[in-house]
Protein backbone atom coordinates (compact mmCIF):
# COMPACT_ATOMS: atom_id res chain seq x y z
CA UNK A 1 0.00 0.00 0.00
CA UNK A 2 1.51 3.26 -0.73
CA UNK A 3 2.75 5.96 2.09
CA UNK A 4 0.72 8.77 2.28
CA UNK A 5 3.23 10.38 4.72
CA UNK A 6 4.91 9.38 8.26
CA UNK A 7 2.95 6.69 9.69
CA UNK A 8 0.00 7.12 7.33
CA UNK A 9 -1.15 4.89 4.91
CA UNK A 10 -3.58 5.57 1.45
CA UNK A 11 -5.64 3.17 3.23
CA UNK A 12 -5.62 4.74 6.97
CA UNK A 13 -6.25 8.46 4.77
CA UNK A 14 -9.35 6.60 3.18
CA UNK A 15 -10.82 5.15 5.90
CA UNK A 16 -10.10 8.92 7.96
CA UNK A 17 -11.97 11.02 4.72
CA UNK A 18 -14.92 8.12 5.12
CA UNK A 19 -15.42 8.64 9.20
CA UNK A 20 -15.48 12.75 8.37
CA UNK A 21 -18.45 11.81 5.36
CA UNK A 22 -20.00 9.19 7.74
CA UNK A 23 -20.00 12.07 10.56
CA UNK A 24 -21.06 14.89 8.54
CA UNK A 25 -23.84 12.88 7.18
CA UNK A 26 -25.26 11.99 10.51
CA UNK A 27 -25.37 15.16 11.70
CA UNK A 28 -27.42 16.30 8.60
CA UNK A 29 -29.57 13.77 9.45
CA UNK A 30 -30.24 14.95 13.08
CA UNK A 31 -30.21 18.11 12.64
CA UNK A 32 -32.78 17.56 9.98
CA UNK A 33 -35.02 15.18 12.60
CA UNK A 34 -34.37 12.21 10.38
CA UNK A 35 -32.25 10.63 13.26
CA UNK A 36 -32.05 10.24 16.88
CA UNK A 37 -29.25 11.30 18.74
CA UNK A 38 -27.92 10.09 22.21
CA UNK A 39 -28.43 13.21 24.85
CA UNK A 40 -27.11 13.68 28.08
CA UNK A 41 -28.02 16.67 30.23
CA UNK A 42 -26.19 15.61 32.87
CA UNK A 43 -23.29 15.46 31.09
CA UNK A 44 -23.98 18.42 29.35
CA UNK A 45 -23.95 20.41 32.16
CA UNK A 46 -20.66 19.07 33.03
CA UNK A 47 -19.23 20.69 30.03
CA UNK A 48 -20.99 24.06 30.49
CA UNK A 49 -19.43 23.85 34.03
CA UNK A 50 -15.71 23.11 32.96
CA UNK A 51 -16.04 25.49 29.84
CA UNK A 52 -17.14 28.25 32.57
CA UNK A 53 -14.15 27.49 34.44
CA UNK A 54 -11.73 27.11 31.92
CA UNK A 55 -12.74 31.31 31.19
CA UNK A 56 -12.98 32.43 34.38
CA UNK A 57 -8.95 30.86 34.78
CA UNK A 58 -7.94 31.76 31.91
CA UNK A 59 -9.23 35.51 32.83
CA UNK A 60 -7.95 35.47 35.70
CA UNK A 61 -4.37 33.87 34.51
CA UNK A 62 -4.60 37.18 32.44
CA UNK A 63 -5.25 39.55 34.85
CA UNK A 64 -2.57 38.02 37.16
CA UNK A 65 -0.09 38.99 34.80
CA UNK A 66 -1.48 42.60 34.09
CA UNK A 67 -0.77 42.95 37.77
CA UNK A 68 2.63 41.89 38.09
CA UNK A 69 3.17 44.47 34.77
CA UNK A 70 1.80 46.69 37.01
CA UNK A 71 4.35 45.81 39.68
CA UNK A 72 6.94 46.38 38.02
CA UNK A 73 5.96 49.40 35.99
CA UNK A 74 5.49 50.60 39.73
CA UNK A 75 8.65 49.58 41.23
CA UNK A 76 10.19 51.87 38.30
CA UNK A 77 8.17 54.77 38.99
CA UNK A 78 8.87 54.41 42.86
CA UNK A 79 13.15 54.06 41.93
CA UNK A 80 12.63 56.95 39.34
CA UNK A 81 10.19 59.28 41.98
CA UNK A 82 13.09 58.19 44.54
CA UNK A 83 15.65 59.81 42.48
CA UNK A 84 13.92 62.68 41.86
CA UNK A 85 13.58 63.24 45.46
CA UNK A 86 17.58 62.76 45.76
CA UNK A 87 18.39 65.37 43.38
CA UNK A 88 15.93 68.20 44.71
CA UNK A 89 16.64 67.80 48.43
CA UNK A 90 19.04 70.23 49.20
CA UNK A 91 21.69 70.14 51.43
CA UNK A 92 20.88 72.25 53.86
CA UNK A 93 17.77 71.05 54.29
CA UNK A 94 16.96 68.78 57.49
CA UNK A 95 18.00 65.27 57.43
CA UNK A 96 19.68 65.30 54.13
CA UNK A 97 22.42 62.80 54.94
CA UNK A 98 19.49 60.67 56.77
CA UNK A 99 17.10 61.16 53.59
CA UNK A 100 20.51 59.81 51.11
CA UNK A 101 20.45 56.51 53.02
CA UNK A 102 17.45 56.30 52.79
CA UNK A 103 16.75 56.04 49.50
CA UNK A 104 19.95 54.47 48.84
CA UNK A 105 20.09 51.69 50.71
CA UNK A 106 18.89 50.30 54.52
CA UNK A 107 19.92 52.83 57.35
CA UNK A 108 21.33 51.64 60.57
CA UNK A 109 18.01 50.95 62.52
CA UNK A 110 16.61 49.48 59.32
CA UNK A 111 19.02 46.94 59.70
CA UNK A 112 18.55 46.46 63.06
CA UNK A 113 14.95 45.93 62.52
CA UNK A 114 15.71 43.67 59.69
CA UNK A 115 14.27 45.74 57.17
CA UNK A 116 15.17 45.64 53.30
CA UNK A 117 15.78 48.36 51.03
CA UNK A 118 13.04 49.53 48.72
CA UNK A 119 14.43 47.97 45.48
CA UNK A 120 14.88 44.52 47.40
CA UNK A 121 11.16 44.69 49.11
CA UNK A 122 9.63 45.62 45.37
CA UNK A 123 11.83 42.05 43.81
CA UNK A 124 11.11 39.93 46.61
CA UNK A 125 7.10 41.38 46.10
CA UNK A 126 7.26 40.52 42.23
CA UNK A 127 8.91 37.08 42.58
CA UNK A 128 7.21 35.82 45.24
CA UNK A 129 3.62 36.61 43.76
CA UNK A 130 5.50 35.31 40.54
CA UNK A 131 6.18 31.94 42.09
CA UNK A 132 3.67 31.07 44.59
CA UNK A 133 0.32 32.59 43.03
CA UNK A 134 1.25 32.73 39.31
CA UNK A 135 2.66 29.31 39.49
CA UNK A 136 0.15 27.19 40.64
CA UNK A 137 -2.52 29.04 38.45
CA UNK A 138 -0.53 28.06 35.53
CA UNK A 139 -0.22 24.48 36.64
CA UNK A 140 -3.92 24.54 37.24
CA UNK A 141 -4.41 25.93 33.59
CA UNK A 142 -2.60 23.24 31.69
CA UNK A 143 -5.06 20.47 32.46
CA UNK A 144 -7.78 22.18 30.30
CA UNK A 145 -6.03 21.82 27.05
CA UNK A 146 -6.18 18.12 27.34
CA UNK A 147 -9.46 17.69 28.89
CA UNK A 148 -11.04 19.55 26.29
CA UNK A 149 -10.01 17.80 23.15
CA UNK A 150 -10.61 14.56 25.11
CA UNK A 151 -14.55 15.89 25.33
CA UNK A 152 -14.84 16.70 21.61
CA UNK A 153 -13.32 12.80 20.92
CA UNK A 154 -15.85 11.76 22.80
CA UNK A 155 -18.61 13.92 20.72
CA UNK A 156 -17.04 12.74 17.79
CA UNK A 157 -17.33 9.17 19.20
CA UNK A 158 -20.73 9.32 20.07
CA UNK A 159 -21.60 10.47 16.37
CA UNK A 160 -19.76 7.53 15.32
CA UNK A 161 -22.18 5.78 17.72
CA UNK A 162 -25.12 6.99 16.62
CA UNK A 163 -24.07 6.63 12.90
CA UNK A 164 -23.23 2.70 14.02
CA UNK A 165 -26.87 2.32 15.77
CA UNK A 166 -28.95 3.64 12.72
CA UNK A 167 -26.55 1.35 10.26
CA UNK A 168 -27.31 -1.58 12.12
CA UNK A 169 -31.00 -0.61 12.90
CA UNK A 170 -31.80 -0.12 9.19
CA UNK A 171 -30.04 -3.87 8.42
CA UNK A 172 -32.05 -5.39 11.05
CA UNK A 173 -35.23 -3.59 9.30
CA UNK A 174 -33.99 -4.89 5.63
CA UNK A 175 -32.83 -8.26 6.64
CA UNK A 176 -36.36 -9.59 6.13
CA UNK A 177 -37.11 -7.59 2.86
CA UNK A 178 -33.56 -9.49 1.76
CA UNK A 179 -34.59 -12.99 2.90
CA UNK A 180 -37.70 -12.39 1.31
CA UNK A 181 -36.09 -11.36 -1.95
CA UNK A 182 -33.68 -14.03 -1.93
CA UNK A 183 -36.35 -16.70 -1.28
CA UNK A 184 -37.90 -15.48 -4.68
CA UNK A 185 -34.98 -15.80 -6.32
CA UNK A 186 -34.28 -19.32 -5.13
CA UNK A 187 -37.88 -19.95 -6.43
CA UNK A 188 -36.91 -18.97 -9.84
CA UNK A 189 -33.22 -20.64 -9.78
CA UNK A 190 -35.06 -23.80 -8.80
CA UNK A 191 -36.73 -24.04 -12.47
CA UNK A 192 -33.85 -22.72 -14.37
CA UNK A 193 -30.79 -24.38 -12.39
CA UNK A 194 -30.04 -28.31 -11.87
CA UNK A 195 -31.40 -29.39 -8.33
CA UNK A 196 -27.65 -30.17 -6.66
CA UNK A 197 -27.16 -26.04 -7.67
CA UNK A 198 -30.20 -24.39 -6.17
CA UNK A 199 -29.11 -24.77 -2.93
CA UNK A 200 -25.28 -23.63 -3.06
CA UNK A 201 -27.17 -20.50 -4.88
CA UNK A 202 -29.49 -19.86 -1.68
CA UNK A 203 -26.62 -20.46 0.47
CA UNK A 204 -24.44 -18.05 -1.01
CA UNK A 205 -27.02 -15.16 -1.33
CA UNK A 206 -27.83 -15.58 2.88
CA UNK A 207 -24.59 -15.47 3.50
CA UNK A 208 -23.98 -12.18 1.98
CA UNK A 209 -26.62 -10.77 4.01
CA UNK A 210 -25.74 -12.33 6.92
CA UNK A 211 -22.05 -11.11 6.64
CA UNK A 212 -22.79 -7.65 5.97
CA UNK A 213 -25.19 -7.56 9.26
CA UNK A 214 -22.53 -8.93 11.62
CA UNK A 215 -20.34 -6.78 10.54
CA UNK A 216 -22.79 -3.65 10.73
CA UNK A 217 -23.20 -5.25 14.46
CA UNK A 218 -19.40 -5.51 14.93
CA UNK A 219 -19.12 -1.91 14.80
CA UNK A 220 -21.46 -0.75 16.49
CA UNK A 221 -20.14 -2.64 19.71
CA UNK A 222 -17.09 -1.28 18.41
CA UNK A 223 -18.25 2.66 18.25
CA UNK A 224 -20.22 2.03 21.60
CA UNK A 225 -17.05 0.50 23.83
CA UNK A 226 -14.94 3.39 22.53
CA UNK A 227 -17.92 6.29 23.53
CA UNK A 228 -18.86 4.59 26.62
CA UNK A 229 -15.14 4.31 27.94
CA UNK A 230 -14.39 8.16 27.22
CA UNK A 231 -17.88 9.15 28.43
CA UNK A 232 -17.23 7.47 31.92
CA UNK A 233 -14.11 8.25 32.26
CA UNK A 234 -14.90 12.41 31.96
CA UNK A 235 -17.83 11.50 34.22
CA UNK A 236 -15.55 10.66 36.63
CA UNK A 237 -12.68 13.48 35.86
CA UNK A 238 -15.01 17.09 34.94
CA UNK A 239 -17.06 17.12 38.44
CA UNK A 240 -13.08 16.61 40.48
CA UNK A 241 -11.88 19.51 38.32
CA UNK A 242 -14.63 21.64 38.93
CA UNK A 243 -14.83 21.78 42.63
CA UNK A 244 -11.17 21.58 42.81
CA UNK A 245 -11.22 25.50 41.43
CA UNK A 246 -12.41 26.91 45.12
CA UNK A 247 -9.26 25.52 46.28
CA UNK A 248 -7.20 26.66 43.41
CA UNK A 249 -8.76 30.58 43.88
CA UNK A 250 -8.26 30.17 47.83
CA UNK A 251 -4.21 29.34 47.57
CA UNK A 252 -3.95 32.15 44.69
CA UNK A 253 -5.53 34.84 46.19
CA UNK A 254 -4.49 34.20 49.88
CA UNK A 255 -0.83 33.68 48.25
CA UNK A 256 -1.22 37.25 46.89
CA UNK A 257 -3.09 38.64 49.76
CA UNK A 258 -0.04 37.52 52.25
CA UNK A 259 3.12 38.88 50.14
CA UNK A 260 0.72 41.88 49.70
CA UNK A 261 0.60 42.54 53.93
CA UNK A 262 4.46 41.67 54.05
CA UNK A 263 5.39 43.97 51.06
CA UNK A 264 3.00 46.78 52.19
CA UNK A 265 4.04 46.65 55.98
CA UNK A 266 7.98 46.65 55.31
CA UNK A 267 7.41 50.05 52.90
CA UNK A 268 5.06 51.62 55.68
CA UNK A 269 8.20 51.39 57.75
CA UNK A 270 10.30 53.15 55.16
CA UNK A 271 7.52 55.83 54.64
CA UNK A 272 7.34 56.38 58.26
CA UNK A 273 10.72 57.32 58.32
CA UNK A 274 10.45 59.92 55.21
CA UNK A 275 7.47 60.97 56.74
CA UNK A 276 9.15 61.93 59.77
CA UNK A 277 11.90 63.34 57.91
CA UNK A 278 9.60 65.75 56.25
CA UNK A 279 8.11 66.59 59.51
CA UNK A 280 10.74 67.56 60.72
CA UNK A 281 12.07 69.82 57.72
CA UNK A 282 8.61 71.25 57.92
CA UNK A 283 9.28 72.15 61.43
CA UNK A 284 12.66 73.44 60.67
CA UNK A 285 10.67 75.40 57.93
CA UNK A 286 8.22 77.19 60.48
CA UNK A 287 10.74 78.01 62.54
CA UNK A 288 13.04 79.86 60.55
CA UNK A 289 9.51 81.55 58.95
CA UNK A 290 9.22 83.00 62.77
CA UNK A 291 12.74 83.64 63.05
CA UNK A 292 12.61 85.44 60.27
CA UNK A 293 8.99 87.48 60.86
CA UNK A 294 10.66 88.18 64.35
CA UNK A 295 13.97 90.14 62.68
CA UNK A 296 11.12 91.67 60.14
CA UNK A 297 9.00 93.39 62.54
CA UNK A 298 12.53 94.36 64.58
CA UNK A 299 13.32 95.95 61.61
CA UNK A 300 17.41 94.45 62.35
CA UNK A 301 20.00 94.21 59.45
CA UNK A 302 19.95 90.62 57.26
CA UNK A 303 22.96 90.46 58.99
CA UNK A 304 24.91 92.53 61.79
CA UNK A 305 27.63 94.97 61.18
CA UNK A 306 30.67 93.59 62.52
CA UNK A 307 31.15 95.27 66.11
CA UNK A 308 33.20 98.69 65.86
CA UNK A 309 37.04 98.27 66.12
CA UNK A 310 38.25 98.82 69.84
CA UNK A 311 41.05 100.51 71.47
CA UNK A 312 43.86 98.73 73.03
CA UNK A 313 43.01 96.64 76.14
CA UNK A 314 42.26 99.01 79.02
CA UNK A 315 43.49 98.41 82.67
CA UNK A 316 40.93 96.17 84.72
CA UNK A 317 37.91 98.77 86.61
CA UNK A 318 39.79 97.90 89.84
CA UNK A 319 42.42 99.68 88.80
CA UNK A 320 40.40 102.95 87.65
CA UNK A 321 38.63 105.51 90.35
CA UNK A 322 35.92 106.68 88.68
CA UNK A 323 33.03 109.02 90.06
CA UNK A 324 29.61 108.01 90.23
CA UNK A 325 28.40 111.13 89.24
CA UNK A 326 30.33 110.89 86.02
CA UNK A 327 27.61 107.94 84.84
CA UNK A 328 25.42 110.44 83.00
CA UNK A 329 27.93 110.91 80.41
CA UNK A 330 28.12 107.33 79.31
CA UNK A 331 26.71 106.58 75.33
CA UNK A 332 23.61 104.70 75.35
CA UNK A 333 22.23 104.37 71.58
CA UNK A 334 19.07 103.38 72.69
CA UNK A 335 18.92 106.11 75.04
CA UNK A 336 19.41 110.24 74.74
CA UNK A 337 21.06 112.06 77.61
CA UNK A 338 18.20 112.96 79.62
CA UNK A 339 16.98 109.07 79.39
CA UNK A 340 20.33 108.02 80.32
CA UNK A 341 19.76 110.14 84.25
CA UNK A 342 16.83 108.68 84.15
CA UNK A 343 18.27 104.65 83.32
CA UNK A 344 20.85 105.48 86.09
CA UNK A 345 18.93 106.38 89.11
CA UNK A 346 16.59 103.02 87.77
CA UNK A 347 20.13 101.14 88.00
CA UNK A 348 20.80 102.38 91.56
CA UNK A 349 16.98 102.17 92.13
CA UNK A 350 17.61 98.04 90.87
CA UNK A 351 20.64 97.56 92.29
CA UNK A 352 18.90 97.29 96.31
CA UNK A 353 16.95 94.48 95.12
CA UNK A 354 18.44 91.03 95.62
CA UNK A 355 17.14 89.79 92.14
CA UNK A 356 19.13 91.95 90.06
CA UNK A 357 22.69 92.86 89.99
CA UNK A 358 24.77 95.91 90.97
CA UNK A 359 24.24 98.15 88.13
CA UNK A 360 21.63 96.82 86.37
CA UNK A 361 20.50 98.37 83.53
CA UNK A 362 18.26 96.45 81.25
CA UNK A 363 17.88 93.21 79.73
CA UNK A 364 18.42 92.52 75.99
CA UNK A 365 18.44 89.36 73.92
CA UNK A 366 20.82 88.02 70.96
CA UNK A 367 19.38 87.92 67.81
CA UNK A 368 22.81 86.60 66.30
CA UNK A 369 25.43 84.49 67.60
CA UNK A 370 28.33 86.37 68.61
CA UNK A 371 32.00 84.56 69.02
CA UNK A 372 34.00 86.28 71.51
CA UNK A 373 37.75 87.38 70.54
CA UNK A 374 39.13 88.54 73.60
CA UNK A 375 39.05 87.55 77.46
CA UNK A 376 36.99 90.70 78.96
CA UNK A 377 33.96 89.47 75.74
CA UNK A 378 30.84 88.20 76.47
CA UNK A 379 30.11 84.95 73.81
CA UNK A 380 26.29 84.82 72.66
CA UNK A 381 24.13 82.56 71.02
CA UNK A 382 20.79 83.60 69.59
CA UNK A 383 18.25 83.64 72.52
CA UNK A 384 20.72 84.27 75.24
CA UNK A 385 18.95 86.73 77.71
CA UNK A 386 21.96 88.93 79.18
CA UNK A 387 21.38 91.38 81.89
CA UNK A 388 23.22 95.06 80.82
CA UNK A 389 25.95 96.45 83.31
CA UNK A 390 26.87 100.38 83.94
CA UNK A 391 30.37 100.86 83.51
CA UNK A 392 32.66 101.11 86.43
CA UNK A 393 33.92 103.95 84.67
CA UNK A 394 32.29 105.64 81.72
CA UNK A 395 35.40 106.43 79.82
CA UNK A 396 36.23 102.41 79.54
CA UNK A 397 32.89 101.87 77.16
CA UNK A 398 33.54 102.25 73.82
CA UNK A 399 31.50 103.19 70.94
CA UNK A 400 28.46 100.68 70.25
CA UNK A 401 29.58 97.90 72.99
CA UNK A 402 27.30 96.97 75.92
CA UNK A 403 28.57 95.44 79.23
CA UNK A 404 26.55 92.68 80.64
CA UNK A 405 26.05 89.41 82.39
CA UNK A 406 24.29 86.46 81.20
CA UNK A 407 20.60 86.13 82.99
CA UNK A 408 20.76 82.59 83.53
CA UNK A 409 24.44 82.91 84.65
CA UNK A 410 23.53 85.29 87.22
CA UNK A 411 20.54 83.35 88.31
CA UNK A 412 22.27 80.57 89.15
CA UNK A 413 25.75 81.88 90.57
CA UNK A 414 24.57 85.54 91.79
CA UNK A 415 27.97 86.47 90.24
CA UNK A 416 29.48 89.06 87.88
CA UNK A 417 32.98 88.10 88.10
CA UNK A 418 32.35 86.89 84.08
CA UNK A 419 30.68 89.37 83.21
CA UNK A 420 32.15 91.07 79.23
CA UNK A 421 31.23 93.21 76.30
CA UNK A 422 29.19 92.41 73.66
CA UNK A 423 28.57 94.22 70.05
CA UNK A 424 25.10 96.31 70.78
CA UNK A 425 23.69 95.52 67.49
CA UNK A 426 23.72 92.37 68.11
CA UNK A 427 21.07 92.34 70.80
CA UNK A 428 17.58 94.44 70.72
CA UNK A 429 16.21 94.96 73.99
CA UNK A 430 13.66 92.97 75.59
Amino acid sequence: MAEMGKGVTAGKLASNVQKRLTRAQEKVLQKLGKADETRDAAFEEMVANFNKQMTEGTKLQKDMKAYLVAVKTMHDASRRLQDCLAEMYEPDWFGKEEMDTLIEEMIEKEMDNNLEDTDTLWLDYHQNIMDKSMTTLDSYLTQFPDIKARIAKRDRKMVDFDSARHHFSSLQKGKKKDEAKIAKQAALLEMAAPSWAQGLISAHQVAQTNLSFNQAEEELGRAQKIFEELNVELQDELPALFDNRVGIYVNSFQSLAGHQEKFHGEMSKLSQNLNDIMTKLEEQRELNEETNHSESASSPPKRPDPPPSRPPPRLPPSQHVGPTEDKASVPDAHTDSSSTTTTEQSAVTNGSDDKLPPGFLYKVKAIHEYAATDADELELKIGDVVLVLAFDNPDEQDDGWLLGVQESHWLQNKDISVKGVFPENFTQKV
